[in-house]
């Protein structure tokens, strides 16, 4: 395991040694250096990053919120396993939280918002890596929703997106990255530039449904 890590920690060095450790593993996480079912042990973890157990577990308690490590009886923690039962649970809760994000955000989003988003679409246009594919298509839909004056509402949408960050690598890797066209991105910020909410709201709906039927075939030709 050492080795699927170490060459991250030079880059976050500033961080603290929790938020370094947690930062290091979602990002192997995240590119499949640390696959689904790995067992992630607290003791190993601490002498990889030579500090104690206590923040090796309060970052592996992070990682569990936002849904990447599950901790298993008699085991620990394990990277969470993958599914198409998991992932289309995953768009039914969004589709039940960002078209009403997208909603209560529009009317509080400025100029610079909405440039930011667009500057966005064009970064994942000529995106050619798919790690940074899905740290853009985060920050895009967050961009959107991010105005929402309900804190607990984007929160829940940002755990959701992180959850479904490591679905659309996994599908991006195998399917490749024309399979992620940007004209569904631009007619969101174009009806959030007229605060077009009732369109906004169906245009999220219907870019949810459409990803969450690509998530299920992808899963389906897998087996």
């Amino acid at each position: 395991m050492k080795s699927k890590l170490l060459s991250d920690l030079g880059e976050i060095q500033h961080r603290t040694a929790s938020e370094q450790i947690e930062q290091v593993l979602k990002q192997a996480i995240l590119e499949g250096r640390l696959p689904p079912g790995e067992v992630l042990r607290q003791e190993e973890l601490a002498q990889t990053f030579s500090v104690s157990r206590m923040p090796v577990r309060e970052a592996l308690k992070k990682l569990e919120a936002q849904a990447l490590v599950d901790f298993v009886p008699y085991k620990g923690a394990i990277v969470t396993q993958i599914s198409k039962a998991d992932g289309l649970d995953n768009y039914a809760i969004r589709l039940a939280l960002e078209p009403a994000a997208i909603r209560y955000s529009i009317p509080f989003l400025t100029s610079d918002d909405l440039r930011l988003a667009r500057d966005l679409i064009q970064q994942m246009h000529c995106e050619t890596e798919i790690d940074q594919l899905g740290v853009l298509n985060k920050r895009f839909h967050m961009c959107l929703y991010g105005k929402t004056p309900h804190a607990k509402l984007l929160q829940l949408v940002e755990k959701q997106l992180s959850v479904e960050d490591r679905y659309l690598r996994f599908h991006l890797s195998a399917m490749g990255r024309e399979h992620m066209s940007q004209d569904e991105h631009l007619a969101m910020v174009e009806a959030a530039t007229r605060q077009d909410l009732d369109r906004a709201e169906a245009l999220v709906r219907k870019h949810l449904i459409k990803a969450a039927i690509a998530l299920e075939n992808f899963f389906d030709r897998k087996t």
